[in-house]
């Protein structure tokens, strides 16, 4: 088979991933089982980008199968002609925190210009990616499954520029570390929109960065971009991370494992909370408490035997943000059984049972729960003492609408 720099390789609806999960797929790759988007397109001495001025928009996930930077690597390589790079939140190389971002910049390592995407859409980035003088923009970010985790928003608002300024986008696919197995958790209704959820999708989506890609392209787009995308190789909708053969690279510094990603769709809600998510522990996301809070927390949550996952009474001291010094009270979630565990239930459920047994619990004040959750259900829920499988049952209607959309946009088994 030829391939073409409009054939196998780039696939701008399912030809390429179906192509990549029904044929070459079934082999081994040489340096692993999984195969990533950049790694095939390496492999086909970049015919996809032949021709053109190439900008990436990509972070320090974005690595081959050798652990070195894509971008490192492309400029080296006399066969692309890399003239940009765009930073999302945390930075092209990943020196900034949660909400911030390493701004304009040339690169030392490399001497091309980095410029900043984060908080910037439409127009305004629109007209950064024509001053950058790019033909086509490509994205290659690792996800962490979640409708709040901004990088697919990042992917979104490059989308819409791209389209705005008439280049061609071209997304390479990398795992969901969480599996693609099921969407999860309530919809985004539109009035809630921000950064960290633009569209009508669930809380925890259950696709890849180039299903979303197809998705945002088919559904939300008012005006749809040029759009190529490179599948993997190797990946089964059912495969966790550790199961990829790939190297770990924290998307985020509050991401550091995959076991953090495992819990994040569901205990990023406590960002919406006084508790601490654990931002400056070890275990970001597996440890949550507060100033007050004792073992009776562990206790009420482990009553409900919910699938997959136990609560220890934990004792911790934030380095930063919430409670930044000070030794509080809480529980760590151990996940036993990954397959039957349900990131957003167990969420919620614990949010329930904190309010039941601690006093001081309350809601950040500027009611950001409801932007992570998509609605102001789940918090007036809640408050008004609905159980954890009432509020769950709520958003079930919503739910199945969003999995038949995004069944069209699957592309592996």
């Amino acid at each position: 088979m030829n391939l073409s720099r409009r054939g196998l390789l780039a696939a701008g609806g399912a030809v390429g991933i179906a192509a990549a999960t029904t044929g070459p797929a079934s082999a081994q790759p040489a340096h692993g089982r999984v195969r990533t988007g950049f790694d095939r397109l390496a492999a086909d001495g970049y015919r996809l980008l032949d021709g053109e001025k190439v900008g990436v928009v990509t972070n320090p996930t974005g690595i081959n199968h050798a652990v070195q930077h894509i971008v490192d690597v492309m400029h080296a390589d006399e066969r692309v002609n890399l003239v940009a790079v765009f930073g999302p939140e945390h930075g092209f190389r990943g020196t900034a925190q949660a909400g911030g971002s390493e701004g304009r910049y040339d690169d030392p390592a490399t001497g091309l210009p980095v410029y900043d995407t984060y908080t910037r859409s439409g127009q305004p980035l629109a007209d950064i990616f024509t001053a950058s003088g790019v033909d086509t923009v490509v994205f290659d970010i690792q996800d962490a499954g979640a409708r709040f985790y901004t990088y697919i928003w990042t992917l979104y608002d490059c989308m819409e520029a791209a389209a705005l300024a008439g280049k061609r986008f071209v997304v390479l696919d990398r795992p969901n570390p969480v599996t693609g197995r099921a969407a999860l958790g309530p919809v985004l209704h539109k009035e809630f929109a921000t950064f960290v959820g633009r569209q009508p999708v669930s809380q925890a989506h259950g696709m890849t960065v180039t299903e979303l890609a197809r998705l945002f392209n088919g559904e939300f787009l008012a005006k749809p971009v040029e759009l190529e995308t490179v599948g993997m190789t190797g990946w089964r909708r059912g495969d966790f991370f550790d199961a990829t053969g790939l190297p770990w690279v924290p998307p985020s510094p509050n991401m550091p494992t995959p076991d953090t990603a495992l819990v994040y769709a569901g205990t990023c809600l406590f960002e919406g909370t006084n508790l601490s998510e654990g931002r400056g522990t070890t275990r970001p996301f597996e440890l949550l408490g507060a100033d007050g809070i004792d073992r009776k927390w562990a206790a009420a949550v482990n009553a409900l035997e919910l699938p997959g996952v136990l609560f220890r009474e934990a004792y911790f001291a934030p380095t930063f943000s919430k409670f930044e010094g000070k030794t509080v009270g809480g529980v760590q979630l151990h996940v036993q059984d990954r397959e039957s565990f349900d990131p957003v239930r167990t969420a919620i459920a614990m949010l329930v049972t904190a309010k039941q047994v601690w006093d001081g619990f309350a809601w950040r004040p500027d009611n950001w729960i409801d932007k992570l959750t998509g609605s102001a259900r789940v918090r007036t829920m809640i408050d008004a003492g609905a159980r954890t499988d009432e509020v769950v049952a709520a958003w079930q209607g919503e739910l199945a609408a969003f999995r038949a959309t995004r069944k069209k946009y699957l592309a592996y088994r």
